[in-house]
């Protein structure tokens, strides 16, 4: 069943058509991914995109496989042994400037495809044996030509931990677009913007946090368009580290420190047993997270209760029941 609608503006990723339920296939099949349409459906509006039919090859088709060097292969019929490589090249170079027009703010590749693979795609050397070392002609186009987009695989996605920082990178990446939407934005609202990030970002890369929190102290000091394109980078290389229990403890019991002046002993040894559970990976992260929550609202601690890493994504999606 389709989880709730959100009520905000729905936030535009990229697609590999088939994993839509699309008949684009070789075999003139899909490759249907539920979760993506069913659940992240409610939050995402998709952007479908098949490079091997929106190049002509039509469905159903002559299977395609990646043939020559890792970092350069071409694109050939398994069996005719044509050659699309050069209608392909051509064919993307159109296709992300029309996708730059959407503003995307993440993207899903087909796991191990000759066209939209994001890594070790099986390409075929002069001995003939294949070796998994290449990346899609369209997938290493799409990281190649958007740095900053969060890009994954529905493959992947089935790892808990893979999937939930895929999403956190997702929604932090709509907000990095919209608060400098237009290259303009007032000093003001980057520290605002960086002061609700700040544990977020501690969580996934303590380095980076600091580095960030220089940045943004010495704003003044660069241009608009020199601070917009440091920080988002950093920023955004931030959040590829994934958030580990060490790091997430380590945030928790910076957000408990302001609470320490509202809790009773009992109250507080409750929330670091949980804490403690968690880290023993005795609980997921929900757990004690839901508890400082409470707290935090109880008290209505608004310094805490404006941070992001409190609720980096809708909570429908459960995300961090399984973390």
């Amino acid at each position: 069943m389709p989880i709730k609608q959100s009520i905000e503006l729905k936030i535009t990723i990229g697609v590999s058509a088939c994993l839509l339920g699309e008949k684009v296939r070789f075999d003139g099949g899909h490759k249907h991914d539920r979760y993506i349409t069913d659940i992240l459906g409610a939050y995402f509006d998709f952007i479908p995109v098949c490079p091997e039919v929106e190049v002509g090859m039509g469905v159903p088709r002559e299977a395609v496989r990646l043939i020559g060097v890792s970092d350069s292969p071409r694109m050939v019929g398994s069996k005719s042994e044509r050659d699309w490589t050069m209608l392909m090249l051509k064919y993307r170079e159109k296709r992300l400037l029309q996708l730059k027009k959407h503003n995307l703010s993440g993207y899903l590749l087909k796991k191990d495809s000759p066209s939209c693979g994001m890594e070790r795609v099986k390409v075929y050397g002069a001995s003939g044996q294949p070796t998994k070392s290449a990346k899609g002609l369209w997938g290493g186009a799409v990281i190649e030509h958007f740095p900053l987009l969060p890009v994954e695989e529905e493959g992947r996605l089935n790892d808990p931990y893979i999937r939930e920082n895929f999403i956190v990178r997702v929604f932090a990446y709509n907000r990095l677009q919209n608060l400098f939407k237009g290259a303009s934005f007032k000093r003001q609202e980057v520290i605002g913007f960086h002061t609700k990030h700040k544990y977020l970002l501690l969580a996934h890369s303590p380095k980076h946090y600091t580095i960030l929190g220089k940045l943004v102290a010495n704003i003044e000091k660069l241009s608009p368009g020199e601070f917009m394109e440091t920080y988002s980078s950093i920023f955004m290389e931030c959040l590829k580290f994934r958030s580990t229990a060490k790091r997430n403890v380590n945030v928790l019991h910076h957000i408990l420190g302001y609470l320490k002046l509202y809790l009773e002993p009992i109250e507080k040894a409750d929330i670091l047993a949980n804490i403690e559970d968690y880290h023993n990976g005795l609980t997921p992260l929900v757990v004690p997270l839901a508890l400082i929550r409470h707290y935090i609202n109880k008290h209505n601690i608004e310094y805490i209760k404006e941070q992001i890493y409190l609720n980096p994504h809708p909570k429908e999606l459960m995300l961090r029941n399984h973390v």
